[in-house]
């Protein structure tokens, strides 16, 4: 039986160019580090298999993901690439991570124990610096919990790398330590904040996520492009009178006769109800503010600024990601990662 591919009235514009510029910048910001690349959560939402490709034609190999499911998927692209799975290794994993070409990051000392009791082999291992999260104890390590591990990666996570604040350096201190005391032939500890924290936390493998996808994680990343950009179809345009109550719970009330355009896109794609009467949509560099609540799959729009726009033209959504975040009052992580499945996606 054929199978009918229908269009979406929703699409996720995805900037080939901006993806590769910022892992480029981030690559310099790691000195002589190498930079890899945390693809985990579908890229942040964007499409695991295209980023790897896309990042691996611009030079990179280390590419990090949460659970065995996304490295099976992303096996048979992975020629000469490194996968690894940032959750380590479950009895159930075992077939996956004995079969494939993804280590486990290790990173309890039940795994240690499992992977050893398995035949052992080529792993990372996770150690916690502090943060409370995964990771082995550097009081465990110092005992020779990770004796006779073949460990490719020893890696760590900053906790508030994004702030100017004591515990980074608490950190940097306690992985430093670390040095020379396990078989690692690489040690890791920078994730898109952290790698702007200076050449001291570079260590030899970099972890950016979130500047990749156009997220700023401080400041000093303001190099860093946008790279996915939310465009909806227009279902209906209606005139409206002043007086009329718009929306759900007519939280907007029309202060005189305006034009207004009804997108096929909601909170149930990822556009939160925090930008309700505080977002915005563009038509060719116009302005098109959001008017009252956004709906779960119906966003509604001024177009008093675009008199030729019609039902089916396509409008596409500020979503910056930093100003986005500041508007809707979700983090930066959420906005990406939520981006909804009924977007098709393209990338250009």
């Amino acid at each position: 039986m054929s199978t009918t591919t229908i269009e979406s009235p929703l699409r996720l514009r995805l900037d080939r160019g901006a993806l590769v510029d910022n892992w480029n910048w981030l690559d310099r910001q790691s000195g002589a580090a190498a930079c890899g690349a945390a693809i985990k959560a579908n890229a942040y939402g964007l499409g695991a298999i295209r980023v790897m490709q896309h990042l691996a034609q611009a030079g990179c190999r280390d590419f990090f993901v949460a659970t065995w499911a996304e490295a099976v998927a992303l096996g048979p692209y992975a020629d000469g690439l490194s996968i690894s799975v940032l959750h380590g290794v479950r009895p159930v994993d075992m077939h996956p991570a004995r079969a494939g070409r993804a280590r486990p990051v290790l990173c309890t000392p039940t795994q240690v124990g499992l992977w050893k009791q398995s035949g052992g082999g080529a792993c990372d291992v996770m150690v916690d610096t502090g943060m409370c999260r995964l990771g082995v104890a550097p009081e465990d390590v110092a005992a020779g919990l990770l004796d006779g591990l073949i460990i490719e990666n020893l890696v760590s996570h900053l906790a508030c790398a994004d702030e100017d604040v004591p515990m980074n350096a608490e950190q940097l201190a306690s992985f430093s330590a670390l040095r020379g005391r396990t078989s690692a032939q690489r040690m890791s500890l920078a994730n898109s904040a952290g790698i702007c924290l200076g050449s001291d936390y570079a260590f030899d493998l970099t972890r950016p996520g979130l500047a990749l996808y156009g997220g700023l994680p401080r400041p000093e990343a303001a190099a860093i492009r946008q790279v996915a950009t939310p465009e909806a179809q227009i279902l209906q345009r209606r005139r409206v009178r002043a007086g009329d109550r718009i929306g759900y719970n007519a939280t907007a009330v029309a202060s005189g006769d305006m034009e207004l355009a009804i997108l096929n896109i909601g909170y149930a794609d990822g556009y939160f109800r925090g930008f309700s009467g505080k977002g915005m949509a563009r038509a060719g560099g116009r302005a098109l503010p959001v008017i009252g609540r956004v709906s779960m799959d119906l966003l509604i729009v001024s177009v008093d600024a675009a008199p030729d726009l019609a039902e089916g033209d396509w409008v596409s959504i500020d979503y910056d990601l930093p100003a986005a975040a500041a508007l809707s009052g979700m983090s930066q992580y959420e906005l990406l990662t939520s981006l909804g499945q009924r977007m098709d996606r393209y990338w250009g």
